[in-house]
């Protein structure tokens, strides 16, 4: 088949290669493209060319049309012959200059012979060597990487050249960086020639570079940022330079900057640029390694929660080595091109984030600040319109949803297909899991709003020990916090006060992995609810809720006589604060419910599709292609599920990573951080305070007490009364084993996190956020937790 760039259709891209798709696509969008057409591997026969009449076809209507980029006065104008493998120009491999590539054709004998050699080129020894070195295609898909050809106005270039619109290096976005030669660009490629260099400046375009290319480098500039945005990643570009105009001759991803991996099935986004990550509260939420069909649905949660606010590919929340980190530079950026310091930006983001080192350097992603203010303010405002019409609905939405799911939980169990299956998550399930996403967000933001200030006051007021005492306490007669739901549930099944089929209708469906599809939940094991009853004890929950509101009470009357004139005033913050906080955690709690509804439904596609639990190795969009009829690459589902065995067989990744990041490099080195990774920071600066533990006050205290370091809940039975409870991170799964910890020190976390709200629920010390706590910390160590002032002391 051979196809004119202007009717290449996007279904047929695939089969051309990534060289041919990309420039008839933006041929199609009227970028400065020359003119040319492709003739695609299925044109070959038996390694012949076989329609050569209809090449010649193509060149008389190449030759007769003007096109967009007319340079030659006569009509028959050279023509560049080059090779479009379907490998060659993908995100992982660029093949660049491993195959032929025949320039400055005029006859037709001359074409003729270029395409079978460019046809040829892909079977010699330096393609072979190449293609073994990179493994650039999944073993699957290698047997359909034949060659097109592209057959293109040839461009007699003054000028040609390459830009990398990001450092290929260090992946930064401040610089884009290129160099170029006089004349033709393939000098450059072979290395022939000594090649000048330039740099253009983020956010404004500023050229630096030789005076011969300054008239043409803010074109090149704004071309370069619509290509980003057009084509979804950073690119590195080859342009040229004849008669006076800028000329596109190719665009390909920057290899060094792609953030999955279909040969080894590894995800990483920290390759994607230089960002400062962050997995503070997400990491105690999602604690291990997600399966690629649990990172689809999180992709979903951020897209209704966060959406798109900036110009740029930056992605808002990343999956680093299968681990959930948010994008902190992103924020920072936004937050600087409005103005605010570096002081103002902690300040806002603590509660959740915790704050950030003093001495770490956080990226930049230059966005000027009239661009933010052009997409930001919209953006925010929709953002509020809608969150105000969600938390108007927020508590019947959240009263209604598990009816919801019940009704759809019998949908799918009684689906008899997989295109039945698959309508029921287009129509009703995915609606309401993107719905149910905006929710949790409309809450979180209530509650981050109501809090965040509060304890900036009643800090400054009374201290830390007392702020935190008078924002605890938060269920009240009416509605308990549904955080502390299961824990208060397993006393009242102990006092048989609650029926067992009742607490797991209740609660069945939180657990420590309850956002992990894959993970069973607790109510799916008879033995679960025993478990955490052994766990439990005879532990005084009631009396431990009614010490912490004694301490409160006390705090209040404290708060009270100092501050007559302001209590009616924070009263009804206090209250407001409190009701935000069960608001946010009940509908945290059903969207829960509804993620046990997602891993059913996933459950029912493995048994409809016969792949059972490998399921969960497909992204959504497989998953839905698969039960529609499609067929599911078994080789790219063992090459994941090899891919998550050895992420998971690694320690907890650092809770702050700056740069590019390799879990398994980082993992072999002995001289490794658990709390910071800072390709930034020379190792002077990472050796800094590791004679210290600190971490962010989560609930205050001072207790002294023998360490017990666990890394999971299904460990609690370990810890004995009194004992301090040292992890990585705590969520809810964890709750059954509080009450009979001394105190809490977990290395992630924030004010805001569970391991923070249910240790002031419980009145139990806490500091979260430590980074290395347990690296340092083990059990039988003596220390003393002040959770009030976020220390640890070795005693």
């Amino acid at each position: 088949m051979i196809w004119h760039f202007d009717e290449l259709p996007t279904n047929e891209q695939k089969k051309v290669g990534g060289k041919a798709a990309t420039l008839a696509r933006l041929y199609q969008a009227g970028y400065p493209v020359p003119n040319g057409f492709i003739i695609s591997s299925g044109t070959f026969v038996n390694g012949n060319l076989a329609d050569w009449s209809g090449v010649e076809m193509a060149l008389g209507r190449l030759w007769n049309d003007d096109g967009h980029f007319d340079l030659a006065p006569q009509k028959r104008f050279p023509v560049a012959v080059r090779s479009s493998a379907r490998s060659e120009d993908s995100a992982n491999a660029s093949y660049a200059g491993e195959f032929e590539s025949v320039l400055n054709c005029s006859t037709f004998d001359e074409i003729k012979k270029a395409i079978q050699t460019v046809y040829n080129s892909q079977f010699s020894s330096r393609v072979a060597a190449y293609q073994e070195t990179v493994d650039s295609l999944p073993a699957s898909e290698q047997d359909e990487s034949a060659l097109a050809i592209i057959v293109q106005q040839m461009v007699p270039a003054e000028v040609a050249g390459v830009l990398f619109t990001a450092d290929p290096v260090s992946g930064s976005h401040v610089e884009m960086v290129g160099n170029f030669v006089h004349g033709l660009g393939e000098k450059l490629v072979a290395g022939e020639v000594n090649a000048e260099s330039f740099v253009l400046q983020r956010p404004s375009g500023t050229y630096n570079g030789p005076a011969t290319f300054k008239p043409y480098a803010k074109r090149l500039y704004n071309l370069a940022n619509q290509l980003t945005q057009l084509l979804g990643s950073q690119q590195d570009i080859e342009w040229a330079v004849a008669a006076g105009k800028l000329v596109l001759l190719q665009a390909r991803p920057i290899t060094t900057l792609q953030h999955y991996n279909p040969v080894n099935g590894e995800w990483n986004d920290s390759l994607r640029g230089d960002y400062l990550w962050s997995n503070a509260n997400f990491g105690e939420a999602i604690p291990g390694v997600m399966t690629p069909l649990t990172w689809s649905v999180i992709q979903i949660y951020a897209e209704e929660t966060f959406g798109n606010p900036l110009p740029g590919n930056d992605p808002m929340m990343g999956n680093i080595g299968g681990r959930f980190y948010v994008n902190l530079s992103l924020f920072s950026a936004m937050f600087q091109a409005l103005g605010f310091s570096r002081e103002r930006i902690n300040r806002e983001s603590e509660e959740f984030f915790g704050n950030l080192p003093a001495d770490i350097t956080i990226p930049t992603i230059p966005f000027s600040r009239l661009t933010v203010l052009r997409r930001f303010i919209p953006f925010a405002l929709r953002a509020a319109t809608r969150r105000l019409r969600n938390l108007r609905q927020l508590a019947a939405f959240t009263a209604e949803l598990p009816q919801q799911i019940s009704t759809l939980h019998v949908a799918v169990e009684t689906a008899v297909s997989p295109t039945e299956l698959a309508q029921f998550w287009q129509d009703d399930i995915e609606p309401l899991l993107r719905q149910a996403y905006q929710m949790l967000q409309a809450g979180t933001s209530r509650y981050e709003n109501a809090y965040r200030p509060l304890h900036h006051q009643l800090v400054e007021q009374v201290g830390e020990t007392d702020a935190n005492l008078l924002l605890s306490g938060v269920s009240n007669a009416g509605e308990q916090l549904a955080s502390l739901g299961p824990l208060v549930g397993l006393w009242e099944v102990s006092q048989d006060k609650l029926s067992r089929d009742d607490y797991l209708k209740q609660y069945g469906h939180r657990g420590p992995h309850e956002f992990e599809l894959s993970w069973p939940r607790p109510a799916e094991d008879p033995d679960w609810l025993d478990t955490q009853l052994a766990t439990l004890g005879d532990v005084d929950v009631p009396g431990l809720l009614a010490k912490q509101a004694a301490q409160k009470q006390a705090a209040w009357q404290h708060y009270a006589a100092r501050f007559p004139k302001e209590v009616d005033k924070t009263e009804k913050k206090l209250i407001a604060a409190a009701d935000a906080a069960r608001g946010r955690e009940a509908v945290r709690s059903e969207v829960t419910r509804l993620l046990g509804l997602v891993r059913f439904f996933a459950l029912r596609a493995g048994e409809l599709t016969q792949l059972d639990d490998r399921i969960f190795y497909l992204w959504l969009n497989e998953l839905l292609a698969v039960l529609n009829g499609g067929d599911a690459d078994l080789a790219q589902i063992s090459i994941r599920q090899a891919a998550h065995v050895r992420f998971s067989a690694l320690p907890a990744y650092p809770g702050l990573i700056n740069g590019r990041f390799d879990p398994t490099i980082w993992a072999a080195d002995p001289h490794k951080r658990f709390d910071i990774f800072d390709t930034h920071a020379n190792a002077s600066e990472q050796a800094k305070n590791l004679n210290q533990i600190s971490g962010y006050p989560g609930s205050s205290g001072s207790v002294e007490g023998i360490v017990r370091r666990l890394d999971s809940p299904e460990e609690g039975h370990l810890l004995q009364p009194g004992e301090i409870l040292v992890t990585n991170s705590t969520n809810i799964g964890w709750s059954p084993i509080f009450p009979r910890a001394a105190a809490i020190v977990t290395d992630v976390g924030a004010p805001l996190s569970h391991a923070a709200i249910v240790a002031r629920e419980l009145g139990i010390p806490a500091v979260v956020g430590c980074g290395d706590a347990t690296m340092r910390l083990f059990t039988g160590d003596r220390v003393r937790v002040n959770g009030g002032k976020g220390e640890i002391t070795f005693c």
